[in-house]
């Protein structure tokens, strides 16, 4: 019985056919229910009809209130469906009339190529009808050209770099992981080296070595591709505790049929590789020598070091790209969250609520806004008494973190005009694009910016003579002020927001505020209108938001607010939050990205230092005699130190050189996903260049160690 605050798509006739998809319990719109002032209906969504609904199979029995209607629920959409995404239900777009204006950009036009054309194909006709409507109505429309994109494409557009870059990180630890693989196998092979010239002896042909290869390198990819798939499930179970909400398509996240599929190619891939790999390193030569050599050749000769020299030197250069990648989106991340946004952050509650009394359509009646006016007031009142409360405003959005909730558009720049009566009258007017700005409209308080922290510049604020029936007024962001009126003062100036609200009562800038990073830390201050909601109200191009400021623990400032808007709300549902939660949702995707490139870079510098180490380790043990040697003829404990760490760090310089130049090209690629960082940030290169160096020479020290206690007489016994 509680009310809820859900997510609603209006959508046309066609919809769910274009789609191809149709209600797996009840059934779709009927005819009389798409029409103008039709019976209200609504089709839910899987989730919503499991959490709210209990599952009922009876639909009949729910009528659900929304916005001043009540709609009969007539289906369920299948489990999977999601488009638009996290929309809870959807209702018929003909219940309402149509919009006349050319200007408004409200919709998302949906369509499926007829069987036998191609995407280009339609998007060539759709831009040539978009022309011939441009050219038909000119200024009176803002389009200038139409596209056909994919849905596929459209559904991943905000994630899409984020998720191509997870992807090329993954690549990436591939290689690291199956060069130091391959290192191993080369070390196993060389000291096998008798071993299969015994086998060759005895009649063992090359195919039979290759067998034998493949056959071991498959159990080795089969036994830990199995335990990865197994980690693997775990992970996606914990998975939903970090992913992003604006990830579309989470519900299909799971360890299925073609993810199995594609996982058993990448094993049977590295299997087959890397025992041909092997393979090819099995020249046995001449059966005598190798059956006559001694334990120096069981650790390889010159050419299989360098290989797995060369293999660790390309380790270095992958990690030192999965690196650099690392530390750009983590430099972009603090410069991100330690920008400001143009006021104080901390100790800040928010609560978005729907009000019972409807916000009506487009130009909402004075009677409806003057009892809107009355119960905000007196809620802000109430919770203004709470013990602790600091201040308390509202606006028609939660900056910064609900930005995209504000609506955006064109106004009037009046110039001494008089101000136009009628919306026809209106766009006549916006012909002129003289007269014509663009800014963010939102819905304020007085108290809004002084609860805050929102500075003003010029003029004044909101005030109590500022009423329902008074001449309306509005402030404007320093931003704006700057772009309409560079030379001049802008207090003063008339306008003409109406096409936002349907209230075509001209407003006089009265306050020029501070700038407010309202539509995220990424973008730039936003060019804003803010009205009084003593004189608009909020209309349904709002989302009401009370903001509270207080010191107090949040816990308890919720349980008061909640019965407050029960007591004076009861039918409004009300979110609570604090502004630090809804900022942490806002940074989700960015930093679900670092968290996992972070892990993947971690891993790969892991797996690079014990690569590292494996070969300086081998070198040491096919030079034991030549140290000794060394020793003998006068060479201290710090020759050999260097000697050995000096191998370790022509290694690691190369790899480092080598992966700064490929990262150069790559990091570009991901230039879309940083933030007041360079793709290629000095800083970030040369830290990176500095810790991967010093983690190769601390992987080369131990075997360092280990050669300077080296007893010369027994390493001249050692062949």
């Amino acid at each position: 019985s509680e009310p809820v605050r859900v997510s609603i798509a209006v959508v046309s006739r066609e919809f769910f056919r274009v789609l191809g998809v149709e209600p797996f319990h009840g059934r779709a719109f009927a005819p009389e229910e798409q029409r103008l002032h039709g019976a209200p209906a609504m089709i839910v969504s899987y989730p919503y009809w499991q959490r709210y609904l209990g599952a009922e199979m009876d639909l009949s029995k729910f009528h659900l209130s929304m916005e001043g209607r009540v709609y009969q629920v007539v289906g369920v959409m299948p489990a999977g469906f999601d488009f638009p995404p996290r929309v809870d239900a959807w209702i018929p777009r003909e219940l309402d009339e149509e919009l006349t204006s050319r200007t408004a950009h409200n919709w998302r036009g949906l369509g499926r190529v007829r069987d036998g054309f191609t995407v280009a194909q339609a998007r060539a006709d759709l831009s040539a009808i978009a022309h011939r409507i441009k050219d038909q109505y000119g200024k009176e429309v803002d389009l200038s050209d139409a596209a056909v994109v994919p849905l596929a494409e459209a559904l991943v557009g905000d994630v899409r770099t984020a998720l191509l870059t997870l992807l090329g990180a993954v690549g990436l630890l591939l290689l690291v992981v199956c060069a130091n693989v391959a290192g191993l196998l080369l070390a196993r092979t060389a000291a096998r080296r008798k071993e299969l010239a015994v086998r060759a002896a005895l009649g063992a042909g090359r195919g039979r070595l290759i067998q034998q290869f493949l056959a071991e390198s498959f159990a080795l990819s089969f036994s830990g591709g199995a335990l990865g798939i197994l980690i693997a499930e775990w992970a996606v179970k914990a998975l939903p505790a970090i992913l992003p909400t604006n990830l579309p398509q989470q519900q299909g996240i799971a360890i299925n049929t073609p993810v199995l599929l594609f996982a058993l190619a990448a094993i049977v891939a590295v299997a087959i590789s890397l025992g041909f790999f092997s393979a090819l390193r099995t020249a046995v030569g001449d059966l005598q020598q190798a059956l006559s050599a001694g334990s120096r050749s069981y650790s390889g000769s010159g050419s299989t070091q360098r290989l797995r020299a060369f293999l660790v030197v390309g380790e270095i250069a992958t990690t030192m790209m999965i690196l650099i990648g690392a530390g750009l989106l983590g430099r972009s991340f603090v410069r991100l969250v330690s920008t400001s946004p143009g006021f104080r952050q901390e100790n800040l509650i928010t609560m978005e609520f729907s009000p019972p009394i409807p916000q009506g359509q487009w130009g909402t009646d004075e009677v409806s806004v003057a009892r809107q006016i009355h119960l905000f007031d007196e809620v802000m009142t109430r919770l203004s008494a709470i013990p602790g409360a600091e201040g308390v405003g509202i606006a028609g959005a939660i900056p910064v973190a609900a930005g995209d909730n504000l609506a955006d558009g064109g106004f009037l720049i009046l110039n001494g005009q008089k101000s136009p009566s009628t919306f026809e009258e209106w766009g006549r007017l916006a012909l002129n694009s003289a007269m014509v700005g663009h800014a963010l409209y939102c819905v304020a308080s007085e108290e809004y910016f002084r609860t805050l922290g929102i500075p003003l510049l010029r003029g004044r604020m909101f005030g109590n003579q500022d009423g329902l029936n008074s001449p309306h007024v509005a402030l404007i962001s320093q931003t704006l002020a700057r772009q309409q009126w560079p030379n001049q003062d802008p207090i003063g100036q008339e306008i003409n927001f109406g096409n936002m609200d349907g209230i075509l009562k001209p407003m006089t800038i009265v306050g020029v505020v501070g700038d407010v990073r309202a539509e995220g830390l990424n973008r730039p201050p936003s060019p804003i209108i803010y009205v009084d909601y003593r004189q608009r109200g909020m209309n349904s191009n709002s989302s009401p938001t009370i903001l509270m400021r207080t010191a107090a623990p949040p816990a308890g400032i919720v349980s008061a607010g909640r019965k407050i808007f029960h007591d004076l709300a009861p039918e409004a549902p009300v979110t609570f939050s604090t502004f630090a939660q809804e900022m942490g949702g806002w940074l989700a995707d960015r930093r679900f990205l670092l968290l996992l490139v972070g892990l993947f870079a971690a891993a790969a510098l892991g797996l690079a230092a014990i690569g590292i180490y494996g070969v300086v380790a081998y070198s040491v043990t096919r030079r034991t005699p030549e140290i000794g040697i060394r020793m003998s003829l006068g060479a201290q404990r710090g020759d050999v130190l260097a000697l050995i760490l000096g191998e370790g760090a022509r290694m690691a310089g190369l790899g480092v050189i080598i992966g700064i130049a490929a990262s150069l090209g790559i990091t570009r690629l991901m230039s879309s996903l940083l933030f007041g960082v360079s793709a290629t940030d000095p800083l970030t290169f040369v830290v990176v260049g500095a810790l991967l160096s010093f983690a190769a020479l601390l992987a080369s020290y131990v075997p360092a160690r280990r050669a300077m206690r080296v007893d010369p007489i027994v390493a001249l016994r050692y062949e």
